[in-house]
């Protein structure tokens, strides 16, 4: 054994001199970019209606006497019969009357919660039967109900804001006078009368919910959704473009004295990192879409690792190797000197590390040095994580091209050696937590409100998932998946009330 390391250090020397210069093969460089893909987003856009406004138009346009009547009839009473012989035979006539009355209505009121709009208006009625047959002089019936409407709020194809009205009401008591052991109903006479009332509050609300002209204001934030948005300025600059795709109501929802209108934008959204993208073009108002899928806002947020950063950080873990001392089998105990390490992107997926050292094995039994061998030698790994996680690992670390002069080659050696290999896998582990910090903090900044004109673009982050790493020529990139609920809201102007 003695013999076989005397003799392997003897070809050494002889092969390259007291100071042999290594020339070894170096990995090509890859230029490849962070690929993002391209993700399914949906803003919304809120609208707000007035409850206020929509009670104050059908209080002015529903006037408070809403039927009035002053008829004769000839059969307030009907005629009595009885059954003589197998026959009907009338044995009193027919009383007649005048009915004289009218509906009045209470105050307008609208009310609801989440979903649900109601439309209430109370009614009264007054009806009287007059000179009922030369023998009452007048008697008179009070009947109280409550007209109820509920609305559901829509959107026509063409953006205009609609409703659909389900009115119904009771009589809590239906107007009546009991007179000769009957009675005088007045309740169908009022039902047909108030139908046209009824059918007069549907256009109002109607025509009302129309006059919210609120195309122009979805043609507007349409247009506004078409924008780049900057993710970071630096480390690395990053950028989010937005592309809408289509629109439709989403829903909405009653909230104090508004209706919300909600109002989904479909929307691609990509991730670049580096020079601002072309911004996207955008393009007219399509037609509504018949259903919108809420998925929220969805982008990428890129955390890198600069390779300038970790070539130090090797350099440094590898000195202190050096001081503590190193052993090669076979060879002995060596002095090393590490110059310099530069890392770099290499072919599938790897990360190339170039070692720059000086060499020079010691005798062990006398401490004489038998010469130094310095060069440059290159190693290869493949940098994994697992997702949601935030370290990167380094796997399969290996001396990159042939390694037939391994056994003379003390560069070789040094750079395949146990100890070299897990020091620097050991200081290419990456933990990136504070790195996400900052990059969500930076997120957090650039989605939280952004005005262009009338319109605030924001977005709330809800949660992120860690893809991958990447190994790319600017860096190592970790893509964090960004989920939360982006806007598109109107700002009132201000003085506006």
């Amino acid at each position: 054994m003695r013999f076989t390391s005397i003799l392997i250090l003897l070809v050494a020397l002889v092969l390259g001199g007291c100071n042999r210069q290594d020339s070894l093969p170096v990995p090509p460089r890859s230029t490849t970019v962070p690929q993002f893909e391209s993700q399914n987003s949906t803003l919304v856009v809120p609208i707000e209606l007035s409850l206020d406004d929509l009670q104050r138009a059908l209080e002015r346009k529903t006037p408070h006497t809403l039927w009035t009547i002053d008829k004769r009839n000839k059969k307030c009473v009907k005629g009595q019969r009885v059954k003589v012989f197998g026959e009907r035979l009338k044995v009193t006539p027919d009383i007649d009357c005048r009915i004289v009355g009218q509906v009045t209505r209470g105050a307008v009121t609208l009310s609801g919660s989440g979903s649900r709009l109601t439309i209430t208006m109370p009614i009264k009625a007054v009806v009287s039967a007059r000179d009922v047959g030369g023998i009452l002089k007048g008697e008179t019936a009070t009947a109280s109900a409550k007209v109820r409407a509920d609305v559901a709020f829509a959107l026509d194809p063409n953006w205009n804001a609609s409703a659909r009205v389900n009115i119904s009401y009771d009589w809590a008591e239906p107007p009546g006078i009991d007179f000769l052991g009957q009675r005088i109903e007045f309740a169908k006479r009022a039902d047909k009368e108030l139908a046209g009332v009824i059918a007069k509050l549907e256009q109002e609300v109607r025509q009302e919910v129309a006059r919210a002209n609120i195309k122009p204001v979805l043609t507007e934030a349409w247009k506004q959704g078409f924008t780049n948005i900057q993710l970071s300025s630096r480390n690395p600059p990053a950028w989010m473009r937005i592309t809408p795709q289509g629109m439709g109501l989403a829903g909405y929802r009653v909230d104090g004295r508004k209706v919300i209108l909600t109002v989904g934008v479909e929307a691609k959204t990509e991730t670049f990192v580096g020079d601002e993208p072309p911004a996207p073009t955008p393009t007219p108002l399509p037609r509504q879409l018949a259903n919108v899928q809420d998925v929220g806002l969805n982008f990428f947020m890129p955390v890198v690792a600069d390779y300038a950063q970790l070539e130090p950080v090797v350099l440094r873990e590898l000195r202190k190797l050096a001081a503590k001392g190193i052993k090669l089998e076979g060879v002995g105990s060596v002095n090393a000197q590490f110059n310099a390490v530069t890392i770099y992107a290499t072919d599938d997926g790897r990360l190339a590390v170039g070692i720059d050292a000086d060499v020079e094995p010691i005798g062990e039994r006398t401490g004489v040095s038998f010469g130094k061998s310095k060069g440059k030698v290159w190693l290869t790994g493949l940098p994994i994580s697992e997702a949601d996680s935030q370290v990167v690992r380094i796997k399969d670390l290996q001396i990159f091209g042939q390694t037939d002069g391994m056994a003379t080659n003390l560069l070789l050696r040094l750079a395949s050696s146990e100890s070299v290999l897990e020091r620097i896998a050991g200081s290419l582990e990456e933990d990136f937590t504070k790195d996400y910090d900052k990059v969500l903090g930076k997120a957090q900044r650039a989605v939280a409100g952004r005005q262009e004109g009338r319109f605030l673009l924001s977005a709330q982050i809800d949660e992120v998932h860690h893809d991958t790493v990447q190994v790319t020529g600017a860096g190592l990139f970790t893509p964090v998946r960004v989920n939360g609920r982006g806007q598109i809201k109107l700002v009132p102007q201000k003085g506006a009330t």
